[in-house]
């Protein structure tokens, strides 16, 4: 294959690996040690789902990756809630998690109530069709 038809193909594929999203979004508690992040990753532009991750850490004594279940290509906005001390209950779409980063631990939550288990923190959303936490306060201003 000639230089010139390797050049044409590479650009052809580039449309597709954009298709493809990589991102980690931050909330920050206390600091940059202490943060409640979500990660995405869709390893192939042909599937329909996005693998997602909730990585508690609060270094140097917690630092854990957990999966949880896959999300849609566009990201469904995830919202933070107080839910103790150093524990905070996650909520997107029709599930609920539970994330501690005294415990260095996430989990699925039963919620059978349905409701927040305390004040709103913010939420994991897009913004400019990139991911971002935003803080509660942010969103009443908007």
């Amino acid at each position: 294959m000639s230089a010139v038809l390797r050049r044409i193909a590479a650009l052809a594929l580039l449309p597709l690996l954009a298709a493809c999203e990589n991102s980690a979004t931050a909330f920050m508690v206390e600091g940059k040690e202490h943060a409640v992040i979500l990660v995405r990753e869709q390893p192939y532009f042909w599937s329909g789902e996005v693998n997602q991750f909730v990585v508690v850490s609060r270094l140097p004594a917690c630092q854990r990756k957990v999966r949880i279940h896959p999300g849609p290509t566009r990201l469904v906005d995830m919202e933070v809630y107080e839910a103790g001390d150093r524990l905070w209950a996650l909520h997107q779409g029709q599930r609920w998690y539970l994330a501690s980063t005294d415990k260095c631990l996430v989990q699925d939550w039963a919620n059978q109530a349905d409701a927040p288990p305390g004040p709103l923190v913010g939420a994991f959303r897009l913004r400019d069709e990139a991911p971002v936490f935003e803080p509660a306060n942010d969103q009443n201003a908007r």
